[in-house]
């Protein structure tokens, strides 16, 4: 499918959701489709194309041929195989209309040092059975609420498969099924446009209680709270032992992002101001906190159109980029991380639009969105500026988890075209026995103001 061939809805698809308006749930019969012969539990096409998207198998869950570990890296089942084909800024043109307008301007500016290894395209990871329960649940219960700032549904899953609008397809970008427990100590490089690298590193974990495995912890969509967040800052030395906790709510109606800091200048916890949205992320500010997982937060600063389902080429079972093995001298090169351990392979992707809106301040003037069709990660994103040019690109580099038994967000890449500069965070691959650890037991209290006052750290 051409870019020409994009799947446009229908203009209640297409449009945002009016104010005060509550969305229509899915009939039954439609959400009968799930786990078909026609679509899979997630309303992803279980169909491959003849372009080569792979036909969707789901065969793999928590193992598959090879696997040696129930946790820490693993080279996946696809390590043997080479690239089909590179694009570069010489050919790209015949392959224009599965590229994003972030990837042309990357290869572009960046002829040398960018371009896109293409893989065979596979789809074999598939879902614990209480995930795809969930998603049928939520087919048929699910609401956005609160003009747009809230939804109802389960936990642990999507709220809608079938989405029917911007801030249906929103909603499932900001909620899919990710692991419930996360905790590594992160590198962080900001490369600027000279070669110089700032690094920093934090001791981070979060919590998602709706994806916990046990059923009976599991909550609602109205529930206060949707996730739990910890960093301490490591490096640069000027931030060392700075200690940020917090957490983010699931509806914004009636809450917003919290967060406490602990600063060892002066030994005390003090509720951080708001921040959330376009709040600069440190050490460096080259992204925004909303850039995390490319798009994160409340979505009531913009309009979102669902645009449709495209082709596209886009970063998918990146256990390389994530390899231990690999130095950080290998991965972090001038103007872009190493494309030679970047997989990119052809997967239909939704592509969801935000637009400011009038009345809202954003650094953003517009997102562009491509999440994943079987796991709605959403894996790449084009943001643009205030004058409405292109400014800055996302990706994240994911790979399946065995110990969460579902995709992992790892190296994440943030490029500021402006200022020819990028940020790779969320690095492991020199941190040992510090590499990710997924789905361990923690609670609340890790992360609450009390925690970090009683640690002095």
């Amino acid at each position: 499918m051409n870019r020409n061939g994009i799947l446009l809805f229908c203009a209640l698809s297409c449009s945002a959701l009016a104010p005060g308006l509550v969305e229509a749930k899915v009939s039954a019969e439609e959400a009968a489709k799930l786990d078909s012969d026609q679509y899979n539990c997630m309303g992803a096409e279980r169909a491959g194309t003849g372009s080569g998207v792979a036909e969707f198998t789901g065969k793999y869950i928590d193992s598959w041929p090879g696997l040696e570990s129930d946790h820490g890296y693993t080279p996946g089942p696809y390590a043997d195989e080479k690239p089909s084909f590179r694009i570069t800024a010489e050919n790209m043109s015949k392959y224009a209309d599965k590229l994003t307008e972030g990837q042309k301007a990357l290869l572009q500016k960046y002829p040398n040092d960018y371009y896109m290894n293409v893989y065979p395209s596979h789809r074999d990871f598939g879902n614990k059975d209480w995930v795809c329960d969930t998603v049928k649940k939520n087919a048929v219960e699910a609401e956005v609420v609160h003009d747009g700032l809230g939804i109802t549904g389960t936990t642990g899953a999507i709220p809608f498969p079938f989405p029917k609008s911007g801030l249906e397809a929103i909603w499932n970008i900001i909620n899919p099924h990710r692991a419930w427990t996360e905790q590594a100590v992160c590198d962080i490089a900001d490369v600027y446009s000279n070669g110089k690298i700032a690094w920093g590193r934090n001791k981070f974990m979060t919590m998602n209680g709706g994806n916990n495995p046990d059923p009976n912890e599991r909550s609602e969509y109205q529930d206060k709270i949707n996730s739990y967040f910890y960093t301490g800052y490591q490096l640069p030395e000027r931030d060392r032992g700075f200690v940020a906790v917090g957490y983010q709510p699931n509806d914004f109606s009636s809450d917003s992002t919290q967060s406490w800091q602990y600063q060892p200048g002066i030994r005390r916890v003090r509720q951080a101001p708001e921040v959330g949205f376009d709040y600069p992320v440190p050490p460096a500010g080259l992204r925004t906190v909303d850039d995390d997982y490319v798009f994160n937060g409340s979505p009531e600063r913009y309009t979102w159109k669902l645009v449709g389902k495209a082709e596209m080429y886009v970063p998918y079972h990146n256990f390389k980029a994530n390899d231990p093995s690999l130095t950080y001298k290998e991965l972090i090169k001038p103007h872009t991380f190493n494309p030679e351990y970047v997989r990119y392979e052809l997967h239909r992707v939704w592509i969801v639009e935000g637009t400011l809106k009038d009345n809202m301040r954003h650094i953003y003037s517009k997102r562009r969105l491509y999440a994943d069709e079987d796991t709605w990660m959403a894996l790449w994103a084009d943001n643009y500026d205030g004058r409405g040019e292109l400014w800055r690109v996302a990706f994240v580099n994911y790979f399946y988890a065995q110990e969460s038994q579902t995709f992992h967000r790892g190296a994440s890449i943030y490029h500021d075209l402006n200022a020819g500069a990028y940020e790779a965070g969320y690095l492991t691959n020199e941190r040992g026995d510090d590499w990710w650890r997924l789905n361990q037991k923690l609670s609340p209290a890790q992360f609450s103001p009390q925690a970090i006052a009683r640690g002095g750290h």
